[in-house]
């Protein structure tokens, strides 16, 4: 019985050494091109990127804006307690 192993194990083994070679042939085939695609996807921005940092920028200038905005309520709230006149409302930024 182990005689007949021995003889059918290189056997059995072959395929699996041969399909690893190729496996590893296309691998390293295939690989400039992943690297190629990889590099041109980070270097590139794609439309849902640009339109994604666009409303992420919109959204902060908002946020400042109406920062600036409650600041201005409050010093005016201030002013008025003390029976001077608001400050001038501050001017929003052109972008």
């Amino acid at each position: 019985m182990r005689i007949l192993i021995l003889v059918l194990l290189p056997t059995l083994l072959g395929g699996c050494v041969v399909g690893t070679i190729a496996s590893t042939a296309v691998d390293v085939a295939t690989l400039p091109v992943k690297v190629v695609s990889k590099s041109v996807d980070l270097a590139t921005t794609s439309q849902a990127e640009a339109d994604q940092n666009r409303g992420r920028a919109l959204r902060k200038a908002e946020e400042a804006a109406g920062k600036r905005d409650r600041e201005w309520q409050r010093q005016c709230r201030k002013a008025k307690a003390r029976d001077e006149q608001c400050p001038p409302r501050p001017e929003a930024p052109t972008a």
